[in-house]
């Protein structure tokens, strides 16, 4: 089975390295802003000959938005607009003008509703301060060194890696992965290179194919499983808050940038915002790790898992828990275990947004017709039911498995989970053996909020 993955390492760049990189950067920065003033000059042109009343047939020709004809209007013009075009790899300029490409291509579709998601708004120019620096390469000499301790990418040279690329570097050296791109970025602080490359991977199985699981993801526990178990939430964010606020507080206090005045920042400001930036950089670090840790073993293990497609926007504009959701990672959880499974021979399936899993009962299937975030412990008035919420709702998450198409046909909803929950409803769950007990009591967790 091929599939497509990033190998991303640390890097340990020497100044002058971190110079030409920054230069790389700063090239693809200015491609990209010539090609979206040019592209929005010539819409601007065509829109006032329009309401001049020029025929369609006589109006300034247009400029195509496909990363070609964006090429082609670089090279034509880069002698005048960058006489320096020649310090620096093509491959810097091609990664400006193809995320202008990209980003031109989603705002058009989005416009004509042929775009999924979200609205998309029209791109905006790029600055030196708040752009991340990032280039990309796709041509030329990618490759990492026998001692697997170096990287060697086009124009840049041999780079050093903070850690050992074996993994990396015996796949291609067995045959079974090839190097198609490589993107060279600061992130927190830190310059990393992350390689696109292309596995052959073999074909695997959980290690019990007929198991399922549903997981109902929440802030009082991190995910309850339907097994049981509980894995708790580490709030990494909210275990850093006191240094993040400690750092923002001496941030605020030195000399930083002033657009207006043309006042430049001091060196403690860029030192203090660079510990910053380390900080946040350290929280995200952990979160991934956590994450990772428990979809691969979830993928690994069950051969068929069962998660709720959740209004993750819409939850975070709840700002009492907005923290605390961005901080779980619901929607990363669910991308990693929708890739991970597959590499592992299961199937993820999603439940309906509106399928009531928190208030459907796990043992009789009465819902409720409303159920707070205060009530911890699920209480059916029908079966007597006692159970915490969280475990109840991925009971039913586990149930609705035996309902479900097969896997990729989209979110999977039961009879009345279509449409939000009516006072007296019934939701009929079919049951799977083994996977939903017998027991009406259950014991109570600790109190907090959850989603």
């Amino acid at each position: 089975m091929k599939t497509v993955q990033a190998y991303r390492f640390a890097l340990d760049l020497t100044a002058g390295q971190e110079r030409l990189v920054l230069a790389h950067a700063g090239a693809a920065r200015v491609a990209y802003n010539w090609a979206l003033a040019r592209v929005k000059a010539v819409m601007d042109q065509r829109a006032a000959e329009r309401s001049y009343g020029v025929p369609e047939d006589q109006l300034t020709a247009a400029l195509g938005w496909s990363l070609a004809a964006l090429r082609r209007a670089w090279n034509a013009a880069k002698g005048e607009v960058a006489p320096w075009w020649r310090e620096c790899s093509k491959e810097a300029y091609n990664t400006g003008l193809d995320a202008l490409a990209r980003g031109l291509k989603n705002w058009a579709k989005s416009r004509s509703g042929t775009r999924a998601g979200r609205s998309v708004g029209f791109p905006r120019f790029k600055s030196r301060r708040r752009a991340v620096p990032s280039v990309r390469f796709t041509t030329g000499v990618i490759r990492v060194d026998p001692d697997r301790k170096h990287v060697v990418l086009p124009r840049l040279g041999r780079l050093k890696l903070h850690e050992s690329a074996r993994k990396l570097a015996r796949r291609v050296e067995a045959g079974t992965a090839r190097i198609m791109s490589a993107t060279v970025r600061r992130d927190g602080g830190r310059w990393h290179v992350a390689f696109t490359v292309e596995v052959e991977r073999p074909e695997r199985r959980a290690a019990r194919p007929e198991s399922l699981v549903g997981v109902d993801v929440g802030i009082a526990h991190l995910a309850a499983l339907s097994t049981g178990e509980l894995v708790p939430n580490p709030r990494h964010l909210g275990g850093a808050q006191h240094r993040l606020r400690s750092l923002g507080r001496a941030l605020s206090r030195k000399v930083g940038p002033d657009r207006r005045t043309g006042q430049r920042p001091s060196n403690r400001w860029r030192r203090t915002q660079q510990r910053l930036a380390r900080a946040h950089a350290r929280v995200a670090n952990l979160r991934r790790d956590g994450l990772h840790k428990l979809t691969t073993r979830l993928a690994r293990e069950h051969g068929t898992i069962v998660v709720e497609d959740l209004n993750v926007a819409g939850m975070l504009a709840n700002r009492r828990l907005a923290r605390h959701v961005a901080d779980a990672g619901f929607f990363e959880l669910r991308r990693q275990l929708a890739y991970k499974t597959q590499w592992n021979g299961g199937r993820l399936i999603v439940a309906d947004r509106w399928y009531p899993s928190s208030k459907t009962c796990s043992g009789c299937g009465t819902v409720k017709a409303k159920l707070t975030l205060a009530e911890r412990i699920y209480t059916c008035t029908t079966c007597g039911l006692l159970l915490d919420r969280d475990l109840n709702a991925a009971r039913n998450l586990a149930a609705l498995a035996g309902e479900a198409t097969p896997a990729g046909s989209g979110p999977v909803a039961g009879r009345g989970a279509d449409h939000k929950t009516r006072p007296g409803g019934q939701v009929a769950v079919k049951r799977q053996p083994g996977t939903v007990p017998a027991g009406k009591t259950g014991t109570a967790p600790p109190q907090g909020a959850a989603a």
